[in-house]
């Protein structure tokens, strides 16, 4: 059998000796967002603790989508770097994990991935869903992971409001305007889905965005400019003249934080061992 050479994204780096690929959920009202900072709790640093107590070593993990403070992630990806003299048995430390985290992070998924592999660079595409609940009635299940809109919206409206931002755009309307300076703003939006469904018995719409990579609250400002469309402040046709714009103070609100799930990471099938 011919030795696997060390695997080769877009980052150009090698990790010799063995990567893991850690898949995570959380609930992220527990935490200051997933970026490590002082003074803060954080994903990051409450994987790394966990991970390093384990190791016996200081441990770094890379990851895929930072999540702002609030947001909630089923599938996010995280990637830790072996050494030459770790063979840990994945059982054992998926169970160990979920004995050391805290009762907001679950590791659901440990998987052996080519040397070099890095959970953020390799990724080929996120998929991020957002729950918006709209009436009268406040959602009560639903209230931790659902924005909710007084007023009702218009589905088939939002839809073609969607369809405009599909494809490979400059999204600079769409981000934190400090947080693009001096930084490249194109993004290829495959899919955006407005779907209504039913969860623990409450109707909520569901928006589906999938793309290769996204920028500082994109998906929250795409979904609470798609809410002024659908509950008729905007005309449809506004969401072009936004994306023309190239301005944050031109396309609407970001919606908040708690409604926002990062649902799942895709890598190329050659990534795994």
């Amino acid at each position: 059998m011919a030795e696997r050479t060390p695997f080769r994204g877009k980052h150009e780096r090698s990790a010799p000796y063995g990567t893991l690929a850690l898949t995570v959920s959380y609930n992220g009202a527990a935490f200051a967002g997933f970026a490590r900072q002082p003074q803060q709790e954080t994903v990051q640093g409450a994987l790394e603790v966990a991970l390093s107590t384990l190791f016996r070593r200081e441990v770094d993990i890379a990851v895929a989508g930072r999540t702002d403070s609030g947001v909630h992630a089923l599938g996010q990806v995280v990637s830790i770097d072996l050494v030459s003299d770790e063979e840990p048995d994945l059982r054992a430390l998926l169970r160990s994990l979920g004995g050391l985290c805290s009762p907001d992070i679950a590791v659901t998924q440990i998987r052996r991935a080519v040397p070099g592999f890095s959970a953020r660079f390799d990724a080929r595409a996120r998929e991020y869903r957002y729950r918006v609940v709209s009436g009268p009635a406040a959602p009560v299940f639903l209230a931790p992971y659902a924005w909710w809109v007084k007023r009702p919206l218009d589905l088939e409206a939002m839809r073609q409001a969607a369809e405009i931002l599909v494809g490979e755009h400059d999204f600079a309307s769409f981000c934190v305007a400090d947080s693009a300076i001096g930084k490249p703003t194109r993004r290829n939006v495959t899919r955006i889905e407005v779907t209504s469904t039913c969860e623990f018995g409450e109707q909520v719409v569901m928006v589906r965005i999938e793309g290769n990579a996204f920028l500082h609250s994109m998906v929250r400002v795409i979904v609470g400019s798609l809410v002024d469309v659908g509950t008729g402040r905007k005309p449809i046709a506004w969401m072009a003249e936004v994306l023309a714009a190239r301005e944050r103070a031109v396309a609407g609100p970001t919606a908040p934080a708690h409604g926002l799930t990062l649902w799942r990471v895709d890598y190329p099938d050659d990534a795994w061992l």
